[in-house]
């Protein structure tokens, strides 16, 4: 016979010791199979009750005024109805008496008048009456003078709304004054921005045409024919007596002025490529002459591209030449004035005559090789006051 096993006993159950009720408590929260936990401290707990007692205390109490204060209104509401049922009871009786002393009168002398029933009728008007006037608000004895000083007190009502609503637009006026104001002095702010970075430009291309310069000894002045001279602000404009716009308007008048001035004398300093495609072929200065195979000086750089390309002018002026010389073939010279003058080589084609009068942008004829020439190209000088000067300044700076 097999053996019975022996019956294992089970241990006895152990209870942990009572813990207080604001003991640490921890939250746990399960998601894709990981496990957070969240501790809440006995003190995070206190303060957690306190805060929803309070919440609770203070609904009950405001629920307690909400009622109180909706008792007190339905009170005055029934309170004025009841009222007003009794003014509308005697404004008919007072109809119906009227009706009746007429209609006695009338009949005064065909019929007897019925005094008991003159007499309840005015004890009811007068009983209703009474009723009525007990009301604090509508006293007989104040009733009139309650109703002129409602009439005094309604005119001065209108009065005051009256200067309410001008003062309102007063205020929107001058708001809408002040917002024009402060547009003005942004529409100020942003021309006089535009005016100063258009002069910083020109201030940037002189600095590049002048480097060459002052390596033959000269210097480009811009500023040596402008008259100086105060800037024409208009001295009547009423908005003009605000100092902060007055000093805007003036320093905007005069950069505008500077910016304006330089802008006309820049018209007459070549600036830009007088041809569109190009590649320098040959520098200004030192080089091996392309026929002796010795040093020689190049007045001018030579710049390289097809044949027929156009040849503008970059500055206004006026033609001095326009010849075939043997060395440089077609060639065409320009005077720009203040002491400015440009030259083209080896044109294949000249589209200008002598004294012809050009503005910026005109072509005076096509790229070519005539002349001492070795290919396709377009030779360039730029001389100042009669020096010449290296061109690539020039043709690099832009406005």
């Amino acid at each position: 016979m097999k053996k019975m096993p022996k019956k294992i006993k089970p241990e006895p159950m152990r209870y942990s010791e009572k813990k207080p009720f604001f003991s640490d408590k921890e939250i746990i929260f399960r998601s894709n199979g990981r496990a957070r936990v969240w501790k809440i401290s006995s003190r995070f707990q206190m303060i957690l009750l306190v805060l929803v007692s309070l919440a609770v205390v203070w609904s009950f109490h405001y629920y307690h005024l909400y009622h109180r204060s909706s008792r007190i209104l339905n009170r005055r509401v029934n309170e004025l109805t009841s009222t007003r049922d009794a003014y509308m009871d005697l404004m008919g009786n007072f109809v119906a008496l009227q009706s009746n002393i007429a209609q006695m009168i009338e009949t005064l002398d065909n019929k007897k008048m019925d005094v008991e029933q003159y007499k309840q009728q005015a004890s009811l008007v007068e009983e209703k009456v009474k009723e009525i006037t007990s009301k604090e608000w509508i006293d007989s004895g104040k009733l009139e003078e309650k109703t002129n000083l409602n009439e005094v007190s309604l005119q001065r009502d209108i009065a005051v709304s009256e200067r309410d609503e001008m003062r309102r637009q007063l205020l929107e006026i001058q708001g809408m004054v002040e917002d024009m104001k402060e547009a003005e002095i942004n529409v100020l702010d942003k021309v006089s921005q535009i005016a100063e970075q258009e002069m910083s430009k020109i201030k940037t291309a002189i600095s590049a045409i002048n480097a060459p310069l002052k390596k033959r000894g000269m210097y480009f002045n811009l500023q040596a024919n402008k008259q100086q001279k105060e800037p024409q602000v208009p001295k009547e404009n009423k908005f003009l007596k605000e100092k902060k716009v007055n000093d805007k308007v003036s320093r905007l008048y005069k950069t505008v002025d500077d910016v304006v001035y330089y802008r006309e004398v820049m018209n007459y300093v070549p600036l830009g490529k007088p041809v569109w495609s190009l590649w320098v072929s040959s520098p200004y200065g030192g080089r091996s002459d392309p026929f002796k195979k010795t040093k020689a000086y190049h007045k001018g750089v030579d710049l390289a591209g097809r044949t027929g390309n156009k040849v503008t002018v970059m500055a206004k002026g006026k033609v001095v030449k326009s010849e075939y010389n043997s060395g440089y073939g077609n060639f065409v010279e320009v005077d720009h004035g203040n002491g400015f003058v440009t030259k083209y080589a080896h044109l294949n084609k000249s589209y200008v005559k002598k004294g012809q009068k050009l503005e910026i942008g005109d072509s005076i004829g096509e790229m070519g090789s005539t002349g001492r020439a070795t290919g396709p190209h377009l030779h360039y000088e730029i001389l100042y006051k009669g020096k010449d000067v290296d061109p690539m300044p020039f043709i690099k700076a832009q406005i």
